[in-house]
């Protein structure tokens, strides 16, 4: 046997904890498993840490302010009450992974996911990688979504999902529709406002809520309430993870405000013509899908969803011993997906991790 092998292969294709994908939840996995001691990787499919923070428009701007959005071990730097940029998320992010050194590799994109012999195996780009415990940190925003009527709209309509829209000067003239009543819609509707005619479609009811409450941030008010804190199994999360939720935003000042005029949900097109769910049409030139997203979970050939395609898991535990989620929305609680709040998650599935130590190898493939 050549040195630096065992009798399941190179042992730098071997690893206790695999972690897939680079971004806020991956890395504060990372964190915690570094305090562990663990030989562990973070793989990212993409060449750069924090790959969806990327993908959205350069104006970004979050609603959280910057004294809640650090990660574990590393407070969110300036202005404590000010909000951070598309900008400085990413470059928090990549000072994040290099001050804790942590163990990513890039352009390492796994495709298939499975077991064998008590471990997990994991295909990556031409090469496998054995793991004892494997943690899914790819995040909530996977594969955009857009209808399938969107494909009846001209090749003249230009069209794109927000991932794709980064500033209005990239945007033609003309009668610009934004599909999506989430708060991406209403800042790209707002944004866009100052240089087009913008029609924004809401397809659900939506609950506004001020930026700023008695002069405090509403953060500061959920905080101290602990709404943050609902779980997903109590009376109060389960109807509100079902809602959408608009921070500092509100139908009737968008279009008091900004001139943008509401429509509801969008249920068909043709040609450059949308239709509405009341029966009113609009022609448009431009349709900017902020429809949000879909999970893609192709690659993982275990047993962790139901009939439905959906992943049947318990704050990131799933059935397959050693498998956990991370950075799901509701995955505990309304933070869990958010900036400031996966550090709770992470925490909790690294000791999930420690304590299945003690447990017996082949429990991963039961």
């Amino acid at each position: 046997m050549a040195d630096g092998e065992t009798a399941d292969g190179p042992t730098a294709d071997r690893f206790d904890v695999v972690v897939v994908g680079a971004g806020q939840a991956g890395l504060a996995m990372g964190y915690f498993l570094s305090r562990q001691s663990r030989r562990f990787v973070i793989l990212e499919r993409s060449d750069s840490i924090g790959a969806a923070w990327r993908e959205r428009w350069e104006s970004l701007t979050l609603f959280t302010p910057r004294r809640y959005n650090g990660l574990p071990g590393l407070p969110f730097p300036g202005d404590p009450d000010g909000y951070p940029t598309r900008d400085e998320v990413i470059a928090y992010l990549e000072r994040y992974a290099e001050k804790f050194e942590l163990p990513i590799e890039l352009n390492s994109n796994a495709r298939r996911l499975t077991t064998d012999d008590g471990r997990f195996l994991l295909e990556v780009d031409g090469r496998t990688i054995r793991a004892d415990q494997v943690v899914v940190a790819t995040g909530p925003f996977q594969a955009p979504y857009v209808p399938r009527f969107a494909e009846r709209l001209a090749p003249e309509v230009f069209q794109a999902h927000s991932t794709g829209y980064r500033k209005p000067t990239d945007v033609p003239e003309g009668t610009v529709l934004v599909v999506g009543g989430g708060n991406t819609g209403f800042q790209i509707a707002q944004e866009l406002s100052a240089t087009h005619k913008v029609y924004l479609s809401v397809g659900s009811r939506q609950s506004p809520l001020p930026q700023k409450l008695l002069g405090r941030d509403l953060f500061w008010w959920l905080t101290k309430s602990r709404l943050l804190n609902t779980t997903v199994e109590s009376r109060l999360g389960r109807r509100l993870q079902h809602r959408d939720t608009l921070i500092g935003s509100s139908p009737h000042d968008l279009k008091r405000r900004y001139g943008v005029e509401l429509k509801p949900r969008v249920v068909d097109a043709s040609e450059h013509t949308v239709r509405f769910a009341d029966g009113s049409e609009l022609r448009v030139d431009v349709v900017i899908w902020a429809t949000g997203y879909r999970p893609d979970y192709s690659w993982i050939d275990l047993p962790v969803f139901d009939p439905d395609g959906r992943l049947r898991h318990r704050r990131g535990v799933t059935d397959v011993a050693g498998l956990h989620f991370l950075g799901l929305t509701w995955q505990h609680t309304r933070g869990s997906a958010l900036l400031g709040w996966v550090k709770d998650d992470a925490e909790f599935v690294a000791q999930q991790i420690s304590q299945r130590d003690e447990a017996p190898a082949s429990a991963a493939a039961s």
